[in-house]
């Protein structure tokens, strides 16, 4: 198999409302935790569940400002998707000892839950980064095609 692979698809719940900072050059990033579960049989026989924690960071992505709205509508509890890519950052501790991180870079969030925090509601999407395409031009419209005639400017 030539080539290689990074896609990391979770859904979990935020463990703690996320933390949005700006960075000297005024970019924002949105840093959160998300708790997925799993379960497993254990040797007695008796099913069991693990819990298992991700850090997330999240920067505004071409013209989606998915950081800010990370920031501004996810909070302890809620429920959420996001794809991106495993990233493992180093440096050097105060103690002198190599530390490693390793996150999961968002690309794609989607909030599973209204902004009530009722699962199953109308969740909102923020819409994954347009494919690269050989054509010029606007991409195309993301929309199920319906046009409200309140939109129509004449």
């Amino acid at each position: 198999m030539a080539g290689s692979l990074n896609r990391v698809m979770l859904i979990g719940r935020c463990t703690a409302d996320p933390e949005m900072r700006y960075l000297p050059s005024g970019q924002p990033v949105t840093q959160l935790r998300i708790a997925t579960n799993r379960y497993s049989t254990a040797q007695d026989g008796e099913r069991r569940e693990f819990t298992d924690y991700h850090d997330v960071v999240v920067w505004n992505m071409g013209g989606r400002k998915l950081a800010e709205l990370a920031g501004q509508y996810l909070k302890k509890g809620s429920l959420v998707y996001i794809e991106g890519r495993l990233q493992t950052r180093s440096w050097d501790g105060q103690d002198g000892q190599k530390r490693y991180r390793t996150e999961v870079n968002a690309n794609d969030i989607q909030f599973l839950e209204s902004r009530g925090g009722e699962a199953g509601d109308q969740p909102a999407r923020v819409a994954p980064f347009p494919a690269a395409t050989s054509q010029e031009g606007p991409p195309p419209d993301p929309g199920d095609g319906d046009i409200d005639p309140d939109d129509i400017p004449f």
